[in-house]
Parts: C-alpha cells; sequence; structure tokens
C-alpha cells in the first residue's frame, strides 16, 4: 500500500506538471468516454482513502481543463441555469463549465456507493432484519448510523452554497490537505497511546448515542473540500475507541446516506441541465469506473489500515499539498 500510495502521488504530479505546462485550450462541450473514465477512477480509488476524493477531482477537473467560467448554452442557444431567477435571487445562477463538472464529479459517487452496498451487505441485512424486529444488533447500528449522519445534512443545507461559491479551488483544497494531515497524525498519536495500535475490540453498534453524535460533528468538517469525509469519520471512530479497521467500516457505512443525499441534491437541483452538457453514458460510465475501483481499493484499504494506521496516508496529503503549491500557486 505505501509503494501504491507513492505512485499514485507520483503520477499525479507529472499529470499537473504537464497540464500546468501545456497553454489552455477550448474544452469541448460535453465529457469524453476519456473523461469519465478518469473521473471515475479517481473518484473510486480516493473516495473511502483519507484522501479526499473532492479534493482529487477538484485537481482533475482543472488538469483536463474542465474549469471554465463561461454559461452554457443548449443547442438551441439558450443559457442552461444552475440556480434559474426567482425572488430571491432575479439574475439566477447560469450552469457554467466548472459547475456542471463540479456536480458530476459528486453525481458518480453513485458507483462507490454500490461498491460498498456490494462489499458490506451482510450489515446491511442485519439493518433490514433490525427494522423487521429480528436483529438487535442491525437495528442498533442502523441508530448510530442516522446519528452519525444527521449533522451532516444540517450543516451541508446551511452551508451549502457558500461551499460551493468559496471552497471549489486549489487554494482550499491545499489547506484542507494540510490540516487533515495534522489532525491524522495528532489522531494516530492519540490512538497508540491510550489503546494501543488496534487494540480496540468495539463494534460500531456498540457506540453511545453521544459517540455517533460526535462521529457525526466531525463528519461535518468533510464539507471542505480536500479534508476527505473518510478521514474525520474515521478519525471521530478512533477518539470512540473503534481500532482502525472498525473505524473505516463505519466510515463507509455511515458514507451511504452522506454520499446518496448528497448525489441526490446536486441531481434535484441541476439534473437537467447535467445531462443536457454531459448526457447520459458519460455519467453512467464514470459510475461504473467508479464502482469497480471503489471495491478494489476498499479491499487492499482496509486490511493495510488494520495493520499500519493513517500515518502514511497523512504524508501523502502533505506531498501533495506541496506539489498543488509548486504547479498552481506559485
Amino acid at each position: 500500500m505505501r509503494r501504491f500510495i507513492v505512485v499514485l502521488g507520483f503520477a499525479l504530479a507529472g499529470c499537473l506538471r504537464l497540464v500546468a505546462a501545456t497553454p489552455e485550450t477550448a474544452a469541448p462541450k460535453g465529457l469524453t468516454a476519456r473523461d469519465a473514465i478518469i473521473f471515475g477512477l479517481v473518484e473510486g480509488v480516493t473516495e473511502f482513502l483519507p484522501i479526499s476524493s473532492t479534493g482529487h477531482l477538484i485537481i482533475a477537473s482543472r488538469a483536463l481543463g474542465l474549469d471554465a467560467e463561461t454559461p452554457l448554452r443548449d443547442a438551441k442557444g439558450e443559457l442552461l441555469w444552475h440556480e434559474r431567477p426567482s425572488e430571491e435571487n432575479p439574475a439566477g445562477v447560469p450552469l457554467t463549465r466548472k459547475l456542471a463538472v463540479d456536480t458530476y464529479i459528486v453525481v458518480i459517487q453513485v458507483g462507490a456507493i454500490a461498491a460498498v452496498v456490494l462489499l458490506y451487505w451482510r450489515q446491511l441485512m442485519g439493518i433490514l432484519r433490525g427494522l423487521a424486529g429480528r436483529d438487535a444488533v442491525g437495528i442498533r447500528l442502523l441508530r448510530n448510523l442516522l446519528l452519525a449522519f444527521l449533522p451532516v445534512v444540517f450543516a451541508g443545507l446551511l452551508l451549502g452554497d457558500w461551499i460551493d461559491a468559496h471552497l471549489f479551488s486549489i487554494g482550499a483544497v491545499v489547506a484542507a490537505l494540510v490540516s487533515g494531515a495534522v489532525l491524522m497524525f495528532a489522531a494516530e498519536r492519540w490512538r497508540k497511546q491510550n489503546s494501543g495500535a488496534g487494540t480496540s475490540r468495539k463494534e460500531p453498534h456498540e457506540l453511545s448515542v453521544r459517540q455517533s453524535i460526535a462521529i457525526g460533528c466531525m463528519q461535518c468538517l468533510a464539507l471542505w473540500p480536500g479534508m476527505s469525509r473518510s478521514m474525520v469519520t474515521m478519525v471521530g471512530g478512533y477518539f470512540a475507541g473503534l481500532s482502525p479497521a472498525k473505524s473505516a467500516e463505519f466510515s463507509f457505512l455511515v458514507g451511504l446516506p452522506v454520499l446518496g443525499g448528497a448525489a441526490g441534491y446536486k441531481l434535484v437541483k441541476a439534473g437537467p441541465g447535467l445531462f443536457a452538457v454531459f448526457g447520459w453514458g458519460e455519467m453512467l460510465l464514470g459510475a461504473a469506473v467508479a464502482a469497480v475501483s471503489a471495491a478494489i481499493a476498499i479491499k487492499f484499504f482496509v486490511g493495510y489500515l488494520a495493520r499500519n494506521g493513517l500515518g502514511v496516508f497523512a504524508g501523502y496529503r502533505l506531498v501533495l499539498a506541496v506539489v498543488l503549491t509548486a504547479v498552481f500557486l506559485i
């Protein structure tokens, strides 16, 4: 896994350097199959690693030249809308390529959701049995997942528009990468000092109401692109007494409603314009690639995390922050 992380970092750095040295050209109207595959791979590999899928997708968007702010028009020449004019906002918000891609990279998270459903179907079946009154463990797990899910819902509804306007940038991602790395180093040190590496035997369904809500509040930090939802949820699991592997499991499961809710909200808000720009084919291709790559990444990640913890990923975040600063911000 350490070798994989190093290779991933060098590959990304090389691509960014190449793109930074290439003159900007007008982007085509829609996504190509290559673009969809790249976005799907980046989403699938990074969604459940503690290195921020959103941050990497923003970087990929910039590298592919798909972050233009020019308003988009349909085949008839009429403006496409991200938010139609209303009494509160008479001018509305035209759909730009950047806004369309920002929405696309949230929507293809359904592929990552499919991977979790496939790999953790036993826990999900336990939840269904719990709803039928036949599995006490399943119903307690469902309770904890809902409690960890609700804080980020309220925070997202309250701050979503401000985040879209101010934090989907390379500078914001760099700041989040560094802040998240510091948090990870601190959490890893705390875990080893207080419980020893991997000695906790607590299960996700054994979390208390307070602990589940606390993890949900930690998850709100992930609304900052570059911070990583899986990372802050795992750190919250550490502080609640879960082992690294069980923290990852809880993170994956609570990601189902979080990612599903975010994708659904984006589709309702900008779906018609999104499909007018990209079409169904690229949407489905990106989600399918994300599903396969996410399933592979999860299988490798959980085993590595159980043995080694979060330290190497914190180091990767710092290296990536330095690369992004050198390529884009200096």
